[in-house]
């Protein structure tokens, strides 16, 4: 795979990427470990003992917090993942912020300590950080081995050997050196391997019962406990105990020190496709999951109220078939336009297996397609392959369109011309979710002729990457691009003119904000009556707006009242006295819906109604946030004989602009900027002139240094119980983690083992920063530290701005062109 120092890597394929040496969007390579044999290869085996080779589907990532979306799109399809960090730099703020995204997905994780053949490598240092930092229990499977101040190999501690580079000039092959010769050439390696080996099973024993059966066993001898019983219980305990442990390895992967035992690791440890957790799946109001689908037909519980309820012999039946019938199932996580082969969309399969020339229903689209051609990816380069199976990742070339977080499906008798049955039309696996944009900027083509031409560029730019997205201004006629920072929008725009060939221009980037009503209006009543599609459409609705801040009603749905979070912290509410929750009336005195108006269809359009109203507030034409809206509805009065969907929509649209705009007449709305929780990293020297110009020109709230952030974290619980299912560990239990001494480091080490520290020691500063202020301060960080800063940053919230921060915010939103 090539070398990231010399910008050889295979992964990072992009001019950008080798331009910048980042990694930019995430690349997938599908390859055998152990490599298959050669039978025309008759020389001495490289690397591990002779096993089964295992295909292994592996996806790089970026590191860089502007692509935050690339990793998460990537968690998403995953079963197991590689956590590599710097020896020498240790945890830093962005592996936090990526490990506790994996953790919302469940999925098993190693770690990888990397770099340790460079001065100021500390690994014992490293596995401490693991521990505090990371909150999961680190248990160190592999310890460096230096020999005269240079790393040689490594100590298996499973294995219970050496394994030693010393001799090989590529690192492609290495010396495995048993206990008992280590211990006579290498008796302190040797004897804190055995310190190591001992916490390693006590620290399993603690989960897996089966283990403690084979110690006892073994005569109680951590020496004697056979490796595979060791790797077979850490498999078990991954699988089943969400991360309470973390198996720890080290090596250089610059010399290949490691890296194949490593591998051996992903084999032994992580979990197979059959292994994973259950996919979760919804079938139109149920929620269940796609085995239990496949094997019971069980659609789970419904969320709606059923009409006629089958018998149980008749529903037993037919659920059954419908599972029998389903021949594929998978999620379309990634999207990219390429110049040489067209669309290419990649794919996990949860289910079954995918032909060429297979007919695919996309059920978030309601649209089939043919999946004409099928490759198989290895970076930029790719190979045809007749079908992708269950656990595979791979891609399915021009797929109109499909976009990042489809569900495609394929049945038994699918037809292009006519549409699935149920439950197949309905049948969607767990979204991607994409964060909100924070960033935007304004583009507009060189000349009027290139207007088309960068519409639809920006279309394909969205297709592939869902994080960004674009608005039109109906009162300046601009367009703006939005996306997570500063970086994301500079590659946007260097893709959209490169790569499409759009002559565009961007203007200076700027920040998203947001608006919020100040007082309640009064309720209002419009109705909207036009034609529709060539037909007439009527219908009338009433509505009131307020600020979050007044809200006195509770946020739960009851039998008159239907309750739901919107974005932004908006909340709505569909308060209907004369219906109850399924859509009957009340009481026999008072009309219904009709017979072709649902009570779910009238709710889904006034949320959509809703939705669209508060994407543009009614004095900035910001998106509004931090209000309610409530909607009166009665059919006596709302329901007109030519009433249909899109006219409840658009009637609620327009009750709800008009009381926005009544609201913002009466009061004026509140401006909201983003705030920010920002982890700076920072060398100990310059750590008080960066404080210093957070909190004296940047507005900052300094929160804690990293000393007190984790004497904090010790005692506390996580703040969301979805980023991570592990609570800190205390400090009693970080005394009891093995850490093997650092049996390499000097003085000018960036970070200290020692709780005072050398000079050069690695802060970590937690601020909250307004948004606006954080824009190009990765410069300026790097001018205060001498190029050895760095940071990451999420949002906190919005809050709102006051005195004469607005009229300069207001002043910036126009938008001036470089």
């Amino acid at each position: 795979m090539k070398d990231v120092d010399d910008g050889s890597t295979v992964t990072d394929f992009l001019p950008a990427e080798r331009a910048r040496g980042i990694t930019i969007q995430s690349a997938a390579i599908t390859f055998h470990w152990p490599p298959k044999a050669d039978p025309k290869d008759s020389g001495p085996q490289k690397g591990p003992e002779s096993r089964v080779p295992c295909t292994i589907n592996l996806i790089d990532t970026p590191g860089h917090a502007d692509f935050t979306f690339e990793v998460i799109r990537s968690l998403r399809i995953l079963d197991g993942a590689v956590t590599i960090l710097d020896g020498v730099a240790g945890v830093e703020a962005q592996t936090e912020k990526v490990w506790h995204q994996a953790s919302a997905y469940h999925i098993p994780r190693i770690i990888f300590v990397n770099k340790l053949d460079r001065d100021g490598a500390a690994f014992g240092n490293t596995v401490k950080e693991v521990a505090s930092r990371l909150h999961t229990w680190p248990v160190v499977c592999q310890m460096p081995w230096y020999k005269n101040e240079k790393l040689i190999g490594i100590g298996d501690v499973v294995e219970y050997c050496g394994l030693d580079w010393s001799n090989s000039v590529d690192g492609s092959t290495f010396e495995k050196i048993s206990a008992a010769d280590l211990g006579s050439v290498e008796p302190e390696l040797a004897n804190e391997m055995l310190k190591a080996r001992t916490a390693l099973i006590e620290a399993l024993t603690e989960y897996d019962d089966q283990l403690v059966d084979e110690f006892i066993n073994a005569s109680e001898s951590f020496e004697a406990l056979s490796a595979q019983s060791i790797r077979q219980a850490i498999r078990r305990v991954l699988q089943s105990h969400q991360q309470k442990i973390t198996p720890t390895f080290c090596g250089a992967s610059f010399r290949n020190i490691g890296v194949q035992p490593l591998l051996d690791a992903v084999d032994d440890l992580l979990s197979c496709p059959a292994e994973t957790a259950d996919p979760a799946i919804s079938l139109g109001g149920n929620k269940t999951s796609l085995r239990r689908f496949i094997q019971n037909g069980e659609a789970g519980k419904s969320t709606h109220q059923p009409s006629q309820p089958k018998s149980k012999s008749a529903k037993e039946t037919t659920s059954n078939a419908a599972g029998a019938n389903l021949s594929a199932c998978a999620l379309a996580f990634k999207v990219v336009s390429d110049a040489r082969l067209g669309t290419l969309v990649y794919v996990r399969v949860y289910s079954g297996s995918i032909s060429r020339n297979t007919l695919l229903f996309n059920t978030n689209l309601s649209a089939s397609e043919r999946a004409m051609r099928l490759l198989r990816m290895y970076a930029s380069q790719s190979t045809e392959t007749e079908t992708l199976s269950v656990g595979e990742i791979g891609v399915i070339v021009g797929l109109k369109h499909a976009r990042t977080g489809d569900t495609l499906v394929s049945y038994i008798g699918a037809s292009a011309k006519n549409r699935p049955p149920a439950p197949f039309n309905s049948l969607q696996l767990q979204p991607i979710d994409v964060p909100p944009p924070l960033f935007f900027a304004s583009i507009e083509p060189t000349s009027l002729s290139e207007e088309k031409n960068m519409h639809e560029g920006l279309s394909l730019l969205l297709r592939e990457d869902p994080s960004l997205s674009v608005q039109n201004d109906e009162d300046s006629g601009q367009t703006w691009l939005a996306g997570m920072g500063e970086l994301h929008l500079e590659i946007a725009r260097d893709r959209l003119i490169d790569h499409f060939k759009v002559k565009a221009r961007m203007g200076k980037i700027a920040i998203s904000y947001r608006e919020a009503m100040s007082c309640a209006s009064k309720p209002l009543t419009r109705t909207f009556d036009r034609d529709i599609a060539g037909k007439r459409a009527a219908a009338s609705c009433t509505t009131d707006v307020k600020s979050i801040a007044a809200e006195t009603q509770d946020c739960q749905s009851t039998k008159h009242t239907h309750f739901v979070q919107l974005s932004d912290y908006n909340a709505f509410r569909i308060h209907h006295p004369t219906l109850s929750s399924n859509g009957k009336p009340a009481s026999l005195d008072v009309p219904g819906l009709p017979p072709d108006l649902s009570m779910n269809t009238l709710i889904d359009s006034l949320i959509s109604g809703a939705t669209g109203a508060l994407c543009r507030g009614p004095s900035h034409g910001l998106p509004v946030h931090s209000t309610s809206v409530t909607i009166h509805f009665d059919p006596a009065s709302h329901i007109l004989p030519n009433t249909t969907p899109a006219a409840l929509t658009s009637a609620a649209r327009l009750a709800i602009t008009a009381a926005m705009r009544e609201s913002a007449t009466d009061k004026e709305v509140a401006l909201m900027e983003p705030v920010m929780l920002a982890t700076i990293a920072v060398n100990e020297e310059s750590m008080g002139s960066v404080v210093h110009d957070l909190s004296s020109s940047r507005g900052a709230q300094v929160l804690s240094l990293d000393a007190e952030s984790d004497q904090q974290s010790a005692g506390s619980n996580v703040a969301s119980e979805n980023a991570s299912s592990n609570e800190p560990l205390t400090s009693a239990q970080l005394e009891r983690v093995y850490t093997p001494p650092d049996l390499y480091g000097n003085s000018s080490s960036g970070r200290s083992v020692s709780a005072s520290g050398a000079q050069q020691r690695t802060r970590q500063i937690r601020a909250r920063v307004p948004l606006r202020e954080m824009v190009g301060y990765l410069k300026h960080l790097r001018s205060l530290t001498g190029g050895r800063g760095s940071f990451v940053m999420s949002v906190e919230g919005f809050e709102k701005v006051t005195g004469q921060k607005i009229k300069k915010i207001l002043n910036d939103l126009r938008g001036d062109f470089e």
